[in-house]
C-alpha cells in the first residue's frame, strides 16, 4: 500500500469540513448534489480502504 503524506494544515482543513458536515447533519439540512454523491462513493468504499485517525497522526507525528 502507497504511503500518503498529509501536512499538517490540511490534516486541521479536513478536521473542520468534518465538523461543518456534521452540524450541517445535526441541523438536518438537506445536502447538495454533490454533497451526496460523495456521500453515495463514501459508503460504497470498503472497510478496508480505511485509514484509522491513529495511524493518521502517527504519520503527521513521523514527519516532524
Amino acid at each position: 500500500m502507497e504511503t500518503a503524506s498529509i501536512k499538517p494544515e490540511d490534516f486541521k482543513k479536513l478536521m473542520r469540513d468534518v465538523e461543518l458536515i456534521k452540524r450541517m447533519l445535526m441541523e438536518e439540512k438537506e445536502l447538495t448534489g454533490w454533497a451526496e454523491n460523495e456521500l453515495e462513493e463514501a459508503r460504497k468504499r470498503p472497510e478496508e480502504e480505511y485509514v484509522s485517525l491513529e495511524e493518521v497522526k502517527r504519520k503527521i507525528l513521523a514527519k516532524k
